[in-house]
């Protein structure tokens, strides 16, 4: 069987993340990959729909609520696009997966430890995670900046800040952390050399 490549961004909101994707995309499109580009909230799933919705609103669920809710966006995620399109050798690059919940229901009170154990022994593990890191201020300027609906359940400095805390905690072997407070050709050249360092790049 064919297996392809799993690649992850993740970050704070207005880190670049979608600007990455997009670039390392085509980087590898260049280089001749069968590319497939994904993201979460999925919105494939209803439970990603009813994600973003909510995030839009301004609605916060209980976190246990909103858990549930990722949980199953993400199976649906999984089986829907992660799994067929690395079953037929595509390199899959994804905007936020599992360390994204680890990392904002963490910060919601839950036990990141907890959610990330469950999350690898149930869903795929990345080949690498490319976690951009910027200062929470300078995330929401960004964000402020990008012309797309703001999502105020999330992007608030404080809620951020103990996003990035859970996020600094970690210490993953497919995990590299990129400096995103530079322009775009520095932090996509430093994506680049993170996957030649990690043989993921020809």
């Amino acid at each position: 069987m064919k297996h392809g490549s799993f690649l992850v961004f993740e970050g704070l909101d207005g880190s670049g993340k979608s600007t990455q994707v997009a670039r390392l995309a085509e980087a590898l499109r260049e280089r001749g990959r069968e590319v497939v580009v994904t993201a979460e909230p999925f919105e494939g799933s209803e439970w990603g729909r009813r994600i973003r919705a909510m995030a839009r609103a301004g609605d916060p669920l209980p976190p246990d609520e909103e858990l549930s809710w990722f949980w199953k966006q993400r199976r649906d995620h999984v089986e829907q696009c992660i799994r067929p399109a690395m079953a037929r050798g595509c390199t899959v690059v994804c905007d936020r997966y599992y360390l994204s919940t680890v990392a904002y229901q963490g910060a919601r009170g839950l036990d990141p430890a907890v959610l990330l154990h469950e999350s690898e022994v149930e869903f795929p593990l990345p080949d690498l995670v490319l976690l951009l890191e910027v200062e929470p201020a300078l995330g929401l300027e960004r964000a402020g900046t990008r012309g797309e609906p703001s999502e105020p359940v999330f992007e608030r400095q404080d809620f951020l800040e103990r996003v990035a805390s859970v996020f600094a905690s970690l210490e993953l072997d497919y995990l590299e952390r990129i400096d995103a407070r530079g322009d775009v050709d520095a932090v996509h050249a430093a994506i680049l050399g993170a996957l030649r360092g990690r043989d993921l790049l020809d």
